[in-house]
Formats: structure tokens, C-alpha cells, sequence
């Protein structure tokens, strides 16, 4: 039996970065199908001949693969006028032995017009560029953080042990401290320099101010706080742009940060630009979990089990999720997800168990988005009980009821 045709008239594109090979599959009604060529450059005024040229032939589905970011702008131009269906390249792989760019992008047609190639989820323009800036920032992050442990291993280089008796490095009062070292070491007035909080005392700090710093390191410090304070401008002038993005979804944005952990703006607008604010695009709380790769996989062949271990999507809004989930399962507030929390913990480890509350609070996030309404703990309160589908010896009920939470004597 043949295949169903679902798109009689569609198109694949084979992407590259200077030039992009499409085809369009056409089939008549007796299902033979009409294949049509013709390759473009990357170049805005060809990728708008390309929009034309779909246009002429009625071809409004169109089917590509993920290649890089090159598929950016062909789906920039294409995304009001044409149906885009952006393929993951594992998916949509030739056959070896058979691969030209003319047969890679018929493949890719010949898949999609049966609709056998399952799209990735793309949110709307705005949506992206709020991803787009977010996702920087959390570089600018991460080069916050290098230069911190660079400043710290030079700090440890020329013996300067401040790190042992203040809490930040970067504080008012150590950055003061540090300064004059570098500045004037011979003439240093740790007093002066103190502020009045501080819990390290003067004696503490003589000793570990006692140091023999060289020329070059003191001019490596200097570099090294400089870049950071440039980075951090940056981020501040970066996080003043995602503010005023963001102001669109204001609404959707008080909605989650009733959920626990999400109380911060930019943290629930973070979630906002990785899921949109659209959730009629995940069927199910589970297809976003999926997606979001915080579940457990299924693999399984001729009754074999192996590994299910969940998945590496979500390389952006999984480390945000573990983020708030170890915030949340740390304090008192929030006892239904605490106290979920410490049950899986004693029979699963606490990696397993951060992930299970990762699952509730995204699973809270979308309830919260799709129906329109604030977070509800009463939903989350009851307590899942597992029964044995076995005999069990006494020392076994009793290490399960332990498991739970109940004190065997």
C-alpha cells in the first residue's frame, strides 16, 4: 500500500551558507509527482526571488533542515507567507552513496509531502529576539564568572589570601583593600579601608593583606577587573534592553512568577523567551517536558530496557529549571514541592530528585500559561503513593514504609 500524500504541493530546501538548493514536489491526482529545481544565493534580493518564485507555483509548505544558523534568514524572509517545517538534519538524512544537493533537497520533500518529518518548535519573531538577548546575557554570564576565577588564582598567585576572611572578593571593602595593594602596598590602612559590617577584623586582614605582589601581577589584576567591569556594564545595558522587550508579555510574565522560584522579572521572562507564551503548540504538559529534555527517555528493543536517561535538549532551559528547583526545594515556603523533594531523594539521589521538580515546575508554568491563571499549590499537596505488585518479605515493608516517610519501630 502506498503512502498517504499529505502535501501534494511542497518544497525542500537544502541549506548552505553562500547558496540553498529547492525542490518542489508537485503530485497530481493520479499521484505522480512533478519535481521542479532551481538553486538560490543567500543574498536578501535571491531569498526574496525564492519567496516569489514558491509564491508562483502555489507552494506554501515548505520543508528545511537545521543546518548551523544559516537556516535564520531564509526563514526570516519565508515565515509570513509559507508554512515552514524546520527539520532536525538526523532526520532528514540521505542515503549514503546517493548524495548530491538536487537529490538531499528532493529527499527532503519527498519525506515532507508524505509528512514524515516532525518540525522543531520555533516561536515568533519577538519571541527570538528576546531569546536571542537572553541567551547572550547568560554568555556575558559565564565570562563574568572565568574573569571572578582568574582575578581569584592571581589573587593566589601573589599570596594574597583576602579571599580566607571576606565573603566577596569583588565587595566595596575588599575591591578597596585590593586597590590600595596595588596602588601605594607600603603605606596600607586597613582600618580606613574597612567598612563598619564587616566580621573579619583588622588582624585577619594583616595577615592576609601580607604579600610580596610583583609588577606583573599587579598590572594583570588591573586588566582582569577592568574586562570585568566592562562585561558587567554590558550586561546591565544588555538587561535594561530585555526589560523593555519584555513589556509585551507583562501579563503572562505576572502570571508565572506566581509559580515557586520564578518570583524574579527577568527569571520568568527568561522561561518566556525559550517556551513563548503560546502553549496550544505542545499538546500536552508532557510533549514540553519532552521537549525540554527533563524526562526519561524510552529505549527499548526485544524486551531489553536500556538506557533512560533523559535526553540533551534544552541546553538553555534545563540549567535555568535546575537553577530555581535547588532554590525552591531549599527553603520551607513551598512544602509540596519540598517535601516531594525529600521522599524521591532517599530512594532516588538527589540528581534524580531535582529533576523530578524540575518536571512540576514546568509542568506549573504551562497549567499556568494555557489556562490563564495563577499558581495553585493545592494541586501539588497530594502524595503519590506507589503499591508493591509483589509479595514482600516484613524487612521489605518495612524499608518501603521507611522510603515514604514513616517511622518503623
Amino acid at each position: 500500500m502506498a503512502l498517504k500524500i499529505v502535501y501534494p504541493i511542497c518544497c525542500g530546501i537544502d541549506v548552505h551558507k553562500t547558496f540553498v538548493v529547492a525542490v518542489i514536489a508537485h503530485t497530481n491526482d493520479e499521484g505522480i509527482t512533478e519535481y521542479i529545481r532551481r538553486r538560490f544565493s543567500t543574498f536578501t534580493n535571491n531569498l526574496k526571488e525564492l519567496k516569489q518564485w514558491l509564491e508562483y507555483y502555489s507552494c506554501f509548505d515548505v520543508c528545511m533542515e537545521s543546518t548551523g544558523k544559516y537556516w535564520i534568514p531564509i526563514y526570516n524572509v519565508l515565515e509570513d507567507s509559507c508554512n515552514i517545517c524546520l527539520a532536525h538534519p538526523k532526520y532528514v538524512k540521505a542515503i549514503r552513496g546517493k548524495k548530491t544537493d538536487k537529490k538531499d533537497a528532493q529527499w527532503i520533500a519527498d519525506l515532507y509531502k508524505h509528512d514524515l518529518v516532525s518540525g522543531s518548535f520555533i516561536p515568533p519573531l519577538k519571541i527570538r529576539q528576546l531569546r536571542d538577548l537572553f541567551r547572550y546575557r547568560m554568555k556575558l554570564t559565564q565570562l563574568q564568572t572565568s574573569e571572578k576565577n582568574r582575578y581569584q588564582n592571581c589573587l593566589t598567585w601573589s599570596n594574597i589570601q583576602i579571599a580566607s576572611v571576606v565573603s566577596d572578593v569583588f565587595g566595596k571593602s575588599a575591591q578597596n583593600i585590593i586597590t590600595s595593594i596595588l596602588d601605594n602596598p607600603e603605606s596600607l590602612e586597613l582600618e580606613a579601608l574597612m567598612d563598619r559590617r564587616m566580621k573579619a577584623t583588622v588582624e585577619e586582614l594583616t595577615l592576609a593583606t601580607d604579600c610580596d605582589i610583583t609588577p606583573e601581577q599587579a598590572n594583570k589584576l588591573r586588566v582582569i577587573k577592568a574586562h570585568f567591569d566592562a562585561i558587567t556594564f554590558c550586561k546591565n545595558n544588555l538587561e535594561q534592553l530585555i526589560t523593555e522587550l519584555g513589556q509585551e508579555y507583562e501579563e503572562q510574565q505576572k502570571l508565572i512568577q506566581t509559580v515557586p522560584g520564578f518570583q524574579k522579572p527577568l527569571t520568568a521572562l527568561r522561561i518566556l523567551s525559550e517556551i513563548g507564551v503560546d502553549m496550544s503548540q505542545f499538546p500536552t504538559a508532557g510533549k514540553l517536558c519532552s521537549w525540554a529534555g527533563v524526562v526519561p527517555a524510552n529505549n527499548e528493543s526485544a524486551g531489553k530496557k536500556f538506557s533512560t536517561r533523559i535526553s540533551k535538549g534544552g541546553h538553555y532551559l534545563k540549567p535555568l529549571l535546575v537553577e530555581v528547583a535547588n532554590a525552591v526545594v531549599r527553603s520551607e515556603k513551598n512544602p509540596e514541592l519540598r517535601n516531594k523533594y525529600l521522599q524521591l531523594k532517599k530512594r532516588r539521589g538527589h540528581k534524580k530528585a531535582i529533576m523530578a521538580i524540575c518536571h512540576r515546575l514546568l509542568v506549573a508554568v504551562y497549567h499556568v500559561l494555557k489556562k490563564n491563571e495563577v499558581y495553585n499549590p493545592e494541586l501539588y499537596q497530594r502524595i503519590e503513593y506507589v503499591t508493591p505488585d509483589k509479595t514482600i518479605t516484613l524487612q521489605e515493608a518495612a524499608r518501603y514504609a521507611q522510603s515514604h516517610g514513616f517511622k518503623v519501630i
